[in-house]
Order: C-alpha cells, then structure tokens, then sequence
C-alpha cells in the first residue's frame, strides 16, 4: 500500500474499515457510559456495619438525587461543638416504593437517625432508620444492599 491507503482500496475494503473504526468507537462509548455503574459501592466498601452510630440533629439541607438520596444534620457532641453530618439513604425510587416522599423530611425537622459510620472517618453515615418528629420511624436503607438491619423480604 502507499500514502494513499484508504482511497488506493475498494469500495469494499474502505466499507469494512469505516465499519471497524465506528465498532471501536461505540465499544470505546459503551465503555465510558459503563463507568458510573462500576463506580458504585457496596455498603460494605464504604460503611462500617460493626459499628452502630445513633445521630441527634436538626436538618439542614436535603439532596433528593439519583444514586442517592443525602440528607444533611447539624448534630452537637458532649462538649456542645456541632458538626454536619451527611446521612446517605436508600435511591429517590427505592424511598418512594417504601412510603417516603419528598415531604417526609424536611428541612429543620429534629430527627434521630440510627446508621453507621463512614469507614474513612468522614462526617458521613448510612441511614438506616430515621425517627421523624412525629415520632414515625422509617427504614432509610437500600433493600437487600447487604448492610445491617436491612428488613427481610
């Protein structure tokens, strides 16, 4: 072949190579759309199901999104110093098929949230039961996750 190598070829050669080069690129876009999934985590890569943590708090703000729902407390220690922690719970589909709404918690609600700990040490928790000001507990939880707690079918 010379310098012209794709227009010194047949018709059909050219078709075939056109066919390879668009095969890469979906395979290479397949791959790339692909790579959210993966990124997703077990409980157990990210949370330390031996260690039960109950948080205290008032909401301060709400992310009602896809892969999950986050929910934001400003809780107090011992000493009266408040930290704001990120309660992680189950994805906007899986709350909803479990009663929740997006008026189920609110911003300023006092709740109480029995979950566990981010295994890096960050302000962070898997909610698993949220006990709401009315006093109504529900399960924060993604079914079947492998996490403590999680209700048996």
């Amino acid at each position: 072949m010379d310098s012209h190598s794709l227009t010194a070829l047949s018709p059909c050669c050219r078709f075939r190579s056109v066919k390879r080069i668009y095969a890469v690129l979906a395979a290479i876009v397949a791959l790339v759309v692909a790579l959210p999934a993966l990124a997703h985590h077990s409980f157990s890569a990210e949370f330390d199901g031996s260690k039960l943590i109950e948080l205290k708090g008032v909401v301060t703000r709400i992310e009602w999104a896809n892969p999950h729902v986050y929910f934001f407390l400003d809780v107090k220690d011992d000493k009266g110093n408040t930290a704001n922690w990120g309660c992680e719970a189950a994805s906007p589909g899986s709350l909803h098929r479990q009663g929740w709404n997006r008026d189920s918690l609110k911003v300023g609600d006092q709740v109480i949230v029995g979950g566990y700990p981010a295994r890096d040490g960050a302000k962070l928790a898997d909610a698993r039961r949220i006990t709401l000001p009315d006093g109504r507990r529900i399960f924060g939880g993604t079914p079947g996750d492998g996490g403590p707690g999680d209700p048996k079918p």
